[in-house]
Formats: structure tokens, sequence, C-alpha cells
């Protein structure tokens, strides 16, 4: 089945609220900004000159392009914004098939080394390990998303990385996508090490990886691999989404042993007391990190309870 793309233009005041809930709450795959009137004269430019901001945050007039799985999950999604954003001055302008393509790996053809820290790369397979890299993961994504290029996957890897000396065992990565946050864990020494997702592209993607950086994981499926909740792991990272982290607080919880930690990413500043809130009746957790406008939470202290 084709994927489908939304095509709706909208003032420049609406775009990050639109944007969010086309992600957040209606699912989306992928949600792109343009000029809504890139080639005519009302075209600008948001580059200023060297040294000096840019003269505007965004154009006057946006163009949104969002795509979805079917047409269904399409036209559900302009309805609802429709109804929920009547008085912004959103349009939806079409509903097009998008021929079938390998997003992901496209997307990702670009993919370049990072430099987690000064000795810790994240580098593709396709790309020669750095000299400067003592520590590093060849990844190749395949049909999973995780190459350590976003901010949220980034401030993870760091937090595992200045942890190496005492990381929290055993360890569970839930939500796995590419394997990279479970593989860098056992690169770093912890043992076992458990990596599950509900997308079995991503369980592929992860075993594979796995194998190239001889990570030894433990168990790699779809969650039910790991069982209900048992309270057995030290720490549970989960970089997904906010909406996601929110539902899953009590597994996530309940899959912590006694003073475990977590580990959250894949969260925009403004969505820290909502998420802290959700997580209140179990564990008290702190901002650890923030980059480019996303934070990473968790708990600070093997006791459970964010440092003061």
């Amino acid at each position: 089945m084709a994927l489908v793309e939304l095509l709706l233009t909208l003032p420049q005041a609406a775009v990050e609220a639109v944007s969010d809930d086309l992600v957040e709450t209606l699912e989306a795959l992928a949600v792109s900004v343009e000029d809504a009137d890139a080639g005519t004269e009302a075209e600008s430019a948001l580059f200023g000159e060297p040294d000096m901001p840019p003269p505007a945050a965004g154009w006057q007039r946006s163009r949104l392009k969002a795509l979805f799985d079917d047409a269904e999950a399409a036209e559900t999604a302009a309805t609802w914004l429709l109804a929920h954003h009547a008085d912004s001055g959103l349009a939806i302008q079409a509903l097009a098939e998008v021929p079938e393509q390998d997003w992901v790996r496209i997307t990702q053809s670009q993919f370049e080394p990072v430099p987690v820290t000064p000795r810790f790369w994240i580098v593709p397979s396709w790309h020669a390990v750095p000299d400067a890299a003592e520590v590093s993961i060849r990844l190749d994504p395949g049909l999973a998303f995780g190459t350590g290029t976003h901010p949220t996957t980034r401030m993870c890897l760091r937090w595992l990385a200045t942890q190496a000396a005492a990381l929290p065992c055993p360890v569970l990565d839930y939500g796995c996508g590419s394997g990279i946050l479970a593989i860098a864990a056992a690169k770093f020494g912890a043992t076992p090490v458990d990596a599950v997702d509900i997308d079995p592209a991503a369980v592929t993607a992860t075993r594979d990886n796995a194998a190239a950086n001889a990570a030894a994981l433990a168990t790699v499926g779809l969650p039910e691999a790991i069982g209900a909740p048992a309270g057995r792991y030290g720490l549970v990272v989960a970089n997904i989404l906010a909406m996601p982290l929110k539902l899953l607080a009590p597994l996530l919880c309940g899959h912590l042993a006694p003073g475990g930690r977590l580990l959250l990413a894949g969260l925009l500043e403004r969505q820290a007391e909502d998420i802290a809130a959700a997580y209140a009746p179990w564990q008290r957790l702190a901002v650890l990190d923030r980059e480019d406008g996303w934070i990473l939470m968790g708990t600070h202290r093997a006791d459970g309870r964010a440092a003061a």
C-alpha cells in the first residue's frame, strides 16, 4: 500500500503546534516545513548576515507536508486538524499518494560518523572508523531509526559513556530501534542487556547491529520476549516520544528493580513537567541533559530519587 502525503498551508505562528499534533497525536511518519511562497516574489530567506541573527524565525506562510501510512490516516488527520485549528489560518491543499521507496534508508544514506564524546564514536557501516575513536559502534540502521545524529540519542549515549564505570545492571532498552543504546550499554560493560521493540524491523536491525559489533545482548525481540514487568532491571532506557512515554510509565517503572534508574528521551523542554508528573507515583525525575530544545530525563541516584 502506497504512503500518502497530506499537504497544507498555514501561518508561521501555527507551525509548531500543528507539527507537534501531527507527530504526537496523529502519528505522522514524517513532517517537513518549507516556504509556501518559494519561487515567487513573496519568497523570503531565513539567513541573516554573518554573526547576526536571522531576520525572521520562519516564513510568513509555510507549506507543511505530513506523511502517513495510508489514505484513511491522512484523511483522519486532515479532519482532526480542521476541527482543532480552525481559527489558525490552516488550509488543506491536497492528499497525494507517494511512490513506494525505502524512506528510512534514503534519509540515512547521508549519515556520517558521529562523535558522542572525543573517544566514543558512532560510525555507519560504510565508513572507516576515525582514528580518534577509542570506542566505536559500527551501525547500519536498516529499517529502524536510531543513528546517533539526533540530540535525543546523543544525550542517551553521552549519559551511558559517562556512567561506563558503574552502569546499573541488568539493562533494558525499551523501544530499541537500531539497537544503538543497547549496544552502547554492552560496549561499556553492562551485562546482561535486553532490547525490545514493537516493530519487527527494529528487532531485525538490532540483532544485525549487535552481531556486527560483537555485542552480546541477552534478549532481542518484541516486548513479550521479556515477559510481564518483574522489577529486575537496574537501568531502563526508553528513547521514544512524550505521549507513549506517559502511557508506558507504569510498565517501565514496573520493570525497575528497587533503587533502579530510568533514562527517558524523545522529550522537548516544555514537556518536562508533564512527564515528571506522569512518573511521580513511582519515580522522581529530573532533567539530566539538554540539547537543541530536547531534554534527557531520569533519576540521578540508585535509590530511585532525583538528586536535589
